[in-house]
């Protein structure tokens, strides 16, 4: 497709590939093609390219100053990864696991947990998380779980009565989009790592967001 855009349709610049694996297919094209590619969403890092603008965050932006904040805010001592199973979440994993043993977390203290795209069935793996947080150490979840996997894990964990005082949940993947799909009460005091909030209180993000909604035609859509 990429090849087809840059040759057939004479397109300049593509603003797309909303995961790692996805950029990766797409590089060599675009280095060989010469196009210009605009990577909206948060990455792993380890990658730069000349044709790529990376808008997004990269693990020491987002995803470290996140654990430092559970780590010295809400002292938080044992550490579910949860993560979707590709690129993105399996490295900055790795990056966080070596950063927390780093900070001397034991290797029991931390639980890693990786799912497919789409995964709707979460009952056995909250269950794990729930038992994994009641060892008596402050846990909380450092979720990578990508798109709409999102709502019914978040669902989950309001059936099982899991609040955010129990076990806190940080998220870096979980968009607005997938938010305005939940039921909320079970989610208050759960966080969010992110380069950007709708809910941002400032003049240019308000002229921002009217802009869009007008481009838009539409005034419940998130930007």
């Amino acid at each position: 497709k990429t090849r087809e855009l840059l040759t057939k349709d004479e397109v300049d610049v593509i603003f797309g590939c909303w995961t790692s694996s996805s950029r990766k297919a797409v590089l060599p094209v675009i280095e060989e093609l010469n196009g210009l590619l605009f990577y909206p969403v948060q990455y792993e890092g380890e990658e730069s390219s000349k044709n790529v603008f990376y808008t997004g965050a990269a693990p020491n932006q987002q995803a470290v100053p996140a654990v430092d904040y559970l780590m010295n805010d809400l002292e938080v001592e044992r550490w579910v990864l949860a993560g979707t199973d590709y690129v993105y979440p399996r490295t900055t994993n790795k990056i966080l696991e070596a950063y927390l043993k780093a900070k001397g977390v034991a290797e029991k203290d931390i639980m890693i947990n990786y799912t497919p795209f789409g995964h709707s069935d979460w009952q056995s793996i909250v269950s794990d998380i729930k038992k994994f947080g009641s060892a008596g150490k402050k846990t909380a979840v450092v979720s990578t779980i990508n798109g709409d996997a999102n709502v019914p894990f978040y669902k989950e964990l309001g059936n099982q009565g899991i609040s955010a005082e129990d076990i806190p949940v940080v998220a870096f993947s979980v968009g607005e989009e997938e938010l305005s799909g939940l039921d909320t009460k079970p989610l208050v005091g759960h966080l969010a790592a992110w380069n950007y909030f709708q809910s941002v209180e400032s003049d240019v993000n308000e002229e921002f967001i009217a802009n869009w909604k007008s481009y838009i035609k539409d005034d419940k859509r998130v930007t």
